[in-house]
C-alpha cells in the first residue's frame, strides 16, 4: 500500500455556489505532456490518455458531476495550455468546469502528474494538485485528480482513491469457508488478505486504508486481529482470551473500539490500535456492540438490547453520557456515523425484513433507503453521499451493493465470489 509523494502543487479548492444548484458539467480533455518519453509503464502520452479516460470514468460513476466524454483527436491542447486554457473553447461545449493536467517523465524514472480544475465561466482556478509517482502508480494519481474535480464542484471528498474490504465466501453450511479480500473502489487490484480455509468476519479498514482489523474464529472463538496491509504483519488487538468482535478504527486511526464478552455480559471497549490494555466503556446488562466513532472522535455510537429490543445509543468517547437515539418501530442495529458527521446509517428490522436506512445524527428523520428483504451492514463512502452494504438474494447468496442517499436501485459490485460484510476506507495517503 504505497503512499503517493505529494511534492509539486499545493491543493487549493473552492466550491462554486452554482455547484450546489445544478449538476455541473465538466470537460475532461486529454492530459498533455511536455515531451513524449518512454517509461516502464508506457509512453507519457499513452499514460496521459489512459489517465484521462480513468478520470472521466470516475466522475461518470457519480450523480453529482457530469463529465463530457474525452475526445483524443478534437480536444487535444498543448502543454502551455494546462495552466492557461482558452475558456471560450470549453464554454462552447457546454462545460461549466474544466480539468486540465499533464504527465511528465522525470530524470529519476518517476512521473510528475499534475491536475488543475477551472471555472470556465469566470475563468478562475478552483483547485490544483500534483504528485511524483512511480510509473506503475499512475492510476492512483489519476484517481486523486478525479477527487480534486469532485471536491471542487461538490465540496465533498472524492471516493476514487479509496479501498473496499469484504468477506469472500465459498461453499455452504459446514463446508463454508471465508477469507478477507480487498480491492480499489473501482474493483481493480483485487487481492486476498487471509487464507482460504478459515472463518472470518467484519473486516474494518483504517481511515487511510493502510491497516485492517477483522474477526477470526481460529481457535474456536472470535478474536480481533489487526493487519498491516503493506507488510502483512499481523497481531491480536487485545491481549486476552475473552471473545472480542465488532472492531472499528477511530478517525485518526490511533484507537480501535470493539465489543468483548466477559462473564455473560457484552460491553464496548477501546484500546490503542497498536495494542494496550482495553478500557471498558459500558456496563449495562445485555449486549452492547457495533460501536462507531463520530468523525471528531468525541462520541461513539453503538447498538444495545438494554431496553428489551436492539436500539441505537450514543455516548461520549470515555463512556459517559449514554443515551438512546432510536425510537421507531422494530429494532435498529449496525450504526455508523457519516464522515461529515451529519448522518447515521443503520440496519432496521421489522415485519418486512432487513433494510438499510439513514437518520440525522441526533436520531431524527429516519428513513429507509433499500427494499430488502435482507439488506444490512451499511458503511459510508468518504463523500458521505453513498453507502455500501450486504444484500442476500432469494437463493441465500450474499453480495455487495452501493446506493446513494437519494435512493433508487442499488448497484451491485462485481467481485469473484459471494461477498459479505463490506467496508469502505477514507481517502488513501
Amino acid at each position: 500500500m504505497k503512499k503517493l509523494l505529494i511534492s509539486m502543487l499545493a491543493a487549493a479548492v473552492a466550491v462554486p455556489a452554482a455547484a450546489q444548484q445544478a449538476v455541473p458539467v465538466i470537460a475532461v480533455p486529454p492530459l498533455s505532456s511536455p515531451a513524449d518519453k518512454q517509461t516502464s509503464a508506457g509512453s507519457t502520452l499513452a499514460i496521459a490518455w489512459q489517465a484521462t479516460e480513468l478520470i472521466a470514468q470516475d466522475l461518470r460513476t457519480t450523480s453529482e458531476v457530469l463529465a463530457l466524454p474525452p475526445n483524443q483527436q478534437k480536444d487535444f491542447y498543448s502543454y502551455p495550455e494546462v495552466t492557461a486554457p482558452t475558456f471560450s473553447r470549453w464554454r462552447a461545449k457546454g462545460a461549466k468546469a474544466l480539468l486540465t493536467g499533464f504527465v511528465q517523465a522525470r530524470p529519476d524514472g518517476r512521473l510528475a502528474v499534475g491536475c488543475y480544475v477551472y471555472d470556465t465561466e469566470k475563468g478562475t482556478e478552483l483547485g490544483r494538485t500534483g504528485f511524483v509517482v512511480a510509473p506503475d502508480d499512475w492510476r492512483r494519481a489519476a484517481h486523486k485528480c478525479s477527487g480534486l474535480a469532485y471536491k471542487s464542484l461538490t465540496g465533498a471528498p472524492g471516493i476514487f482513491d479509496t479501498r473496499i474490504a469484504y468477506v469472500a465466501r465459498t461453499g455452504f453450511g459446514t463446508a463454508q469457508s471465508s477469507r478477507i479480500a480487498t480491492m480499489d473502489s473501482d474493483g481493480l487490484n483485487h487481492s486476498y488478505v487471509t487464507p482460504p480455509d478459515g472463518l472470518v468476519t467484519t473486516p474494518r479498514l483504517s481511515p487511510d486504508g493502510e491497516r485492517l482489523a477483522y474477526v477470526s474464529f481460529s481457535g474456536g472463538q472470535p478474536h480481533i486481529l489487526v493487519r498491516d496491509l503493506d507488510s502483512n504483519e499481523e497481531r491480536p488487538l487485545a491481549g486476552t482470551s475473552l471473545p472480542s468482535f465488532s472492531p472499528r478504527f477511530s478517525p485518526d486511526g490511533n484507537r480501535v473500539v470493539f465489543s468483548m464478552t466477559n462473564g455473560g455480559n457484552t460491553d464496548i471497549y477501546v484500546t490503542g490500535a497498536t495494542g494496550g490494555y482495553p478500557q471498558r466503556l459500558t456496563t449495562s446488562p445485555g449486549i452492547d456492540t457495533s460501536p462507531s466513532f463520530s468523525p471528531d472522535g468525541r462520541s461513539i455510537l453503538f447498538e444495545s438490547d438494554r431496553s428489551g429490543t436492539q436500539q441505537l445509543y450514543v455516548m461520549s468517547a470515555d463512556g459517559s453520557n449514554q443515551r438512546r437515539i432510536s425510537f421507531g418501530g422494530g429494532w435498529y442495529a449496525a450504526p455508523e456515523w457519516s464522515p461529515d458527521g451529519e448522518m447515521i446509517a443503520f440496519t432496521s428490522r421489522g415485519n418486512d425484513g432487513l433494510r438499510v436506512g439513514i437518520m440525522k445524527a441526533d436520531g431524527t428523520d429516519a428513513r429507509v433507503l433499500t427494499s430488502g428483504p435482507r439488506d444490512e451492514g451499511a458503511n459510508w463512502a468518504a463523500s458521505s453521499r453513498e453507502l455500501i452494504f450486504q444484500r442476500v438474494d432469494v437463493a441465500g447468496r450474499p453480495g455487495i451493493y452501493r446506493v446513494t442517499l437519494s435512493g433508487g436501485e442499488p448497484r451491485k459490485v462485481t467481485v469473484p465470489q459471494d461477498a459479505a460484510d463490506p467496508d469502505w476506507s477514507g481517502a488513501r495517503e
